[in-house]
């Protein structure tokens, strides 16, 4: 009999040991993880309103997901999968970090929200059948791309949304993302590495390599009057929603 043919792993050791020893602090709004607590609102925004648009939900409804199952991939200790749980879906999420997966389960605890955290590698997981599958700033950090987008892409169901956002690959980023955010202290040394950032058409690319199909990405950006904000400008970073092939 031959053997199947190898997953290739997509997560790196030594970006899971990097946030894993974040964990403690993910939940302070004024620890190493401020500025995700900053970004989280900007991607709740676009999240909600591709969920609505998708899904054909009333806009003001707390709970869109109710009766939908929802899968978040690099969940970190939790700040998406809860509002995801609070929208009313049934959350399974997925980290690379043990320290963060202990961290995000007491949270959710605490909170009385219900969410099965998973640790370990989406590729070699098998889950399927999300109505909903998010993953936020993780591409970037992952062994192999190709591999990654390929397990999401599998646990996408018929008929569900898949919404990603990630860094641009751009001069500006690599000012503003790499040099300047992690020397200024907003953002933990080695948190990110600009060679692995992807740009637009080539996430678009590797979408199509696994038949899916890519929105129209909007930017996340930055200024002193405004903060971070949806944009037109994908400079810096950017947020899309994607569907699978017809």
């Amino acid at each position: 009999m031959r053997n199947a043919t190898p997953i290739p792993a997509t997560i790196r050791p030594d970006e899971a040991a990097h946030f894993g020893n974040l964990a403690a602090e993910w939940w302070d709004p004024a620890g190493s993880s401020a500025m995700l607590h900053k970004l989280n609102p900007v991607r709740l925004s676009f999240i909600r309103a591709e969920i609505d648009a998708h899904f054909g939900t009333d806009k003001r409804t707390l709970r869109p997901l109710a009766g939908r199952r929802a899968l978040d991939v690099g969940c970190g200790a939790g700040l998406l999968a809860e509002p995801l749980a609070r929208m009313g879906g049934t959350v399974t999420a997925v980290d690379a970090a043990a320290e963060n997966i202990a961290i995000a389960t007491a949270h959710a605890e605490a909170g009385g929200l219900t969410i099965d955290y998973r640790h370990g590698d989406i590729a070699e997981m098998g889950l399927g059948g999300f109505d909903l599958v998010t993953s936020m700033e993780v591409v970037e950090h992952v062994a192999d791309k190709a591999a990654f987008i390929g397990a999401l892409g599998a646990a996408l169901a018929d008929g569900g949304l898949m919404i990603l956002s990630t860094p641009n690959r751009t001069t500006a980023s690599r000012l503003l993302l790499v040099e300047g955010a992690e020397r200024l202290g907003m953002v933990p040394r080695g948190t990110h590495h600009w060679e692995d950032f992807i740009t637009p058409i080539e996430l678009h690319d590797l979408l199509v390599g696994a038949g899916l199909k890519m929105g129209n990405p909007k930017g996340i950006a930055w200024s002193p009057t405004a903060g971070l904000h949806l944009s037109d400008n994908l400079a810096l970073n950017y947020i899309v929603s994607v569907t699978r092939e017809a």
